[in-house]
């Protein structure tokens, strides 16, 4: 009896334990993963050597917010977690003339790579690059697209349901074909969001994620409402479609990634205001409508 009454204490101090050593690791703060873009790049001088504590400055030229690092023994520089848009990179070292990189535009989930030549020189002297580097992502292997803010802003979507837009790049194709929502297959079983394949993957094997957390529906299917649009094509500031060889920080899927941020705020006050018009007035008469077009009338307007 004794025996028994002491292994239930023993085994009730160990879940204890494990109970706050788990309490504890979840405790510490826990980042998104891959919401943000990286800029990294290797700072030389004109001989091609590597430069050493390099001071790193990136400001979004957006909201103001700079972040600041420095260059290790290789003259290589990292900075990650950096939401979309318009930064500007300015690069100081002793000896050496203040260099600045202007018009670097970061995507969501982007790998940017902006190496620079710093030439010698005093450091309150300043070397401008004003053209643009280019988009290509020499970082990584990845095969994606991006949909930005102008696209989801302009086009017409019907419901405004931006996940529509990721049929805009290659290898992804919408599956309309889906369950009635009675007898013994209703549609609630596999959810209501707009089902894509990517890649030739079934929808299921996709993963939607905003702002770094996974928002797939309780089917593991695309999100979306009862009416089976995913609303907020005017909070979602942009989105990638990773189609194939993305790396193993995304995780949770075999198959195709949209990986969306939300809208920011900046410096400015903004807002919008917008009506999607289409009826018969604009229509052209086909074969099949003889003398008079038949009545037809769509608005869709809203703001934010």
């Amino acid at each position: 009896m004794t025996s028994r009454i002491g292994s239930r204490q023993s085994f009730i101090c160990l879940s204890a334990s494990l109970t706050l050593f788990l309490a504890a690791g979840l405790a510490r703060p826990i980042s998104a993963q891959v919401a943000g873009a990286t800029l990294s790049g290797v700072i030389t001088d004109e001989s091609h050597s590597a430069i050493l504590n390099a001071n790193i400055t990136v400001k979004n030229t957006e909201t103001g917010i700079t972040r600041e690092v420095h260059t290790n023994g290789d003259g290589f520089y990292n900075v990650p977690n950096l939401l979309p848009g318009m930064y500007e990179i300015s690069v100081s070292a002793q000896g050496f003339s203040t260099d600045v990189q202007r018009g670097v535009t970061l995507t969501v989930g982007s790998e940017q790579v902006v190496n620079l030549v710093m030439r010698v020189g005093r450091v309150n002297e300043q070397v401008e690059v004003t053209t643009t580097p280019p988009t290509v992502d020499l970082a990584s292997t990845t095969i994606s697209g991006n949909i930005d803010a102008t696209t989801m802003r302009e086009l017409p979507l019907n419901g405004r349901d931006w996940t529509q837009l990721a049929t805009l790049n290659a290898g992804v194709e919408s599956v309309p074909v889906q369950q009635p929502n009675q007898g013994f297959a209703p549609k609630g079983n596999r959810g209501y969001g707009n089902q894509m394949t990517i890649s030739g993957t079934r929808p299921q094997q996709n993963n939607y994620r905003l702002d770094g957390i996974s928002i797939n529906d309780y089917s593991n299917g695309a999100p979306g409402s009862v009416v089976g649009l995913n609303l907020g094509a005017d909070t979602v500031a942009e989105f990638s479609v990773l189609t194939s060889n993305y790396s193993a920080e995304y995780g949770r899927t075999s198959g195709g990634v949209i990986n969306a941020i939300t809208r920011s705020g900046t410096n400015q006050l903004h807002g919008s205001v917008f009506e999607f018009l289409r009826n018969s007035a604009l229509d052209a008469r086909n074969f099949f409508d003889g003398s008079n077009i038949p009545p037809f009338k769509r608005n869709q307007f809203g703001g934010s």
